[in-house]
C-alpha cells in the first residue's frame, strides 16, 4: 500500500482565513496532516493581507518554509495577500509553486494536482455542501455567514480585494449549523468583515435578527455569539435580540476604531460619536453584558486632544476588553494620502492604550469573582501544570482569555464539557475558579 502524501498548512490572520482553511482541509482528506513542514509534500500558507505586521508575518513565513521543505514538495500560497498583491508576488516570489487568492479554496485539490496558479472573479463563501474539517476544538465551530463589505473606512483595504457585501442564504447557514449539531458542536460563533449588515444585499433590514430567531430553533445548540457588529448598522432591536436570546450569549462585539466626532468623519465611519455612545449605553444596560471593540492609534489627522478624548472614554467606558492596532498605511484606502502620524507616535499611543486597556480588563475579571459561570474545559493549560485550562460560554474563542481551575472537586473531568464553577480569586491577569457540578 503507497505511503500517503503529508500536507502541512498554516493558516494566517482572522478567523474567516480559518474557515477557508478548514475547507482546503476537506478537499485535501487523502492526505496525512502533519506538523513537521520538513517532512511534508504539500505546503500551504493561507495568508493574511490586512495590515503591514500581517503581510510581514505571510512573507516571512512563507520564506521559512521553503528555506525547510524538502525536495520536490509543492508551496501553495493562498488568501487574501496573494489575492491583493497577485502581479507583485507571482513576479517576485519564484519560491512559490501555485498562488491562488481568495475564490479557489474548494479547487485547492485541482489547483495542486494540475500545478496551475488561479485567480478566480468571485470571493469565495463557504457553504453546507463545502465539506469543511473542523479544527481546533470538538465543541466549537465558526460559522462564516458573509464575505466582502459595503463599508467605505478610510483606513481599510478589505474591500479593495474581497469586494462588496456578499451574504449567505438563511437556510444555507441553518443546513451547515444543523449538520454541525447532529456531529455534537454546540458552541457556534457567527463571523463576517461587518455582521450586523447581514442580509442588507438579500434585501433584509435585520437580518441578524433573523438569524438568532432560526438558530434558536436548532436542537443542540447550546450557546452562540455575533462576532463584528459595525455601528452604523448595528440596531436598538438587534441588542434586543442578543439580549432576550436564551441560546445567544449577551456578547457584544463592535469595533469603535475611535470616539471623537472629527476623528470618526475622517475615517468615514458614517457614524458620530453620539449615536456610538447611545449604542454601546444600550449594550451595557443589558444583564451580564461582555462588551469587546477595538481602537486605532495614530490614524492620519488624529490631534493630540482627539487622542486624549479617545483615552479618557476608554478608560471611563471600561469595555471588557478591547484591541488596539497601531495605524497602518495600506494602498488603495482614503487614509494613505493623507498626511501621516510619525510611526514614534502612532506606538506611544498605541502603548499607551494598551495600559488602559489592561486595566479595563483588570476591572472586567475583578467583577467576575465570587460569581457562578458555565464554562467548558477545553484541557491541561499550558502554563501552569496541575491546572485545567476552561472558558466561559460567554468569552469568545482564543481572545478573551482563559480561567484556571485549581480545584475539580473531585469531578470526573472531560474536556469539551460544559461545568458550573466559582471563580474564586485573581492572580495577576487569571483569574482561578473551582468546579462545582456538571452544567445542566
Amino acid at each position: 500500500m503507497p505511503n500517503t502524501k503529508k500536507l502541512h498548512l498554516v493558516s494566517l490572520g482572522c478567523t474567516k482565513n480559518l474557515v477557508d482553511s478548514e475547507v482546503m482541509l476537506g478537499r485535501l482528506k487523502d492526505y496525512e496532516i502533519t506538523d513537521d513542514n520538513t517532512q511534508a509534500d504539500v505546503i500551504i500558507v493561507n495568508t493574511c493581507g490586512f495590515i503591514d505586521a500581517a503581510k510581514e508575518e505571510s512573507i516571512n513565513t512563507v520564506l521559512t518554509l521553503h528555506d525547510e521543505r524538502k525536495k520536490d514538495s509543492i508551496l501553495v500560497m493562498s488568501g487574501c495577500l496573494s489575492e491583493r498583491y497577485k502581479e507583485e508576488l507571482q513576479q517576485d516570489m519564484p519560491e512559490i509553486d501555485i498562488f491562488t487568492g481568495v475564490g479557489d479554496y474548494e479547487k485547492i485539490d485541482e489547483l495542486i494536482a494540475s500545478k496551475q496558479s488561479t485567480f478566480s472573479p468571485e470571493v469565495y463563501l463557504a457553504t453546507e455542501t463545502s465539506g469543511r474539517v473542523i479544527t481546533g476544538s470538538n465543541y466549537h465551530v465558526y460559522i462564516k455567514i458573509a464575505e466582502g463589505c459595503n463599508q467605505s473606512c478610510s483606513f481599510c483595504a478589505i474591500p479593495s480585494f474581497k469586494g462588496k457585501l456578499h451574504s449567505r442564504s438563511l437556510s444555507s447557514i441553518e443546513k451547515e449549523v444543523q449538520m454541525l449539531a447532529r456531529q455534537g458542536f454546540y458552541d457556534f460563533s457567527f463571523i463576517s468583515q461587518d455582521s450586523s449588515s447581514y442580509g442588507r444585499d438579500m434585501g433584509l433590514n435585520d437580518g441578524l435578527i433573523d438569524l438568532i430567531k432560526a438558530i434558536e430553533a436548532i436542537e443542540g445548540v447550546r450557546s452562540a455569539r455575533i462576532l463584528y457588529l459595525y455601528p452604523s448598522t448595528t440596531t436598538f432591536e438587534l441588542i434586543d435580540a442578543i439580549s432576550d436570546s436564551n441560546v445567544f450569549q449577551t456578547y457584544y462585539d463592535m469595533p469603535i476604531q475611535h470616539i471623537d466626532d472629527a476623528m470618526l468623519k475622517t475615517m468615514k465611519r458614517g457614524f458620530g460619536e453620539q449615536k456610538t455612545i447611545a449604542l454601546l449605553e444600550h449594550m451595557k444596560s443589558k444583564p451580564d453584558a461582555f462588551l469587546r471593540t477595538s481602537v486605532i492609534a495614530g490614524h492620519p489627522g488624529e490631534s493630540i486632544e482627539s487622542f486624549e478624548k479617545l483615552c479618557h472614554f476608554m478608560e471611563e467606558f471600561s469595555f471588557d476588553r478591547f484591541n488596539t492596532f497601531h495605524y497602518s498605511n495600506e494602498e488603495t484606502t482614503a487614509a494613505y494620502h493623507m498626511e501621516q502620524i510619525p510611526q514614534e507616535v502612532i506606538n506611544e499611543r498605541a502603548e499607551i492604550l494598551g495600559e488602559i486597556a489592561e486595566r479595563s480588563t483588570l476591572r472586567s475579571l475583578e467583577k467576575m469573582i465570587g460569581k457562578t459561570v458555565n464554562l467548558v474545559i477545553d484541557g491541561e493549560s499550558d502554563e501552569h501544570e496541575y491546572l485545567l485550562s476552561a472558558r466561559p460560554l460567554q468569552w469568545a474563542v482564543d481572545i478573551d482569555g482563559e480561567i484556571l481551575i485549581n480545584d475539580t472537586s473531585d469531578l470526573p473531568v472531560t474536556y469539551g464539557k460544559v461545568y458550573e464553577a466559582k471563580v474564586t480569586e485573581r492572580v495577576g491577569m487569571q483569574l482561578l475558579a473551582t468546579l462545582l457540578s456538571p452544567a445542566s
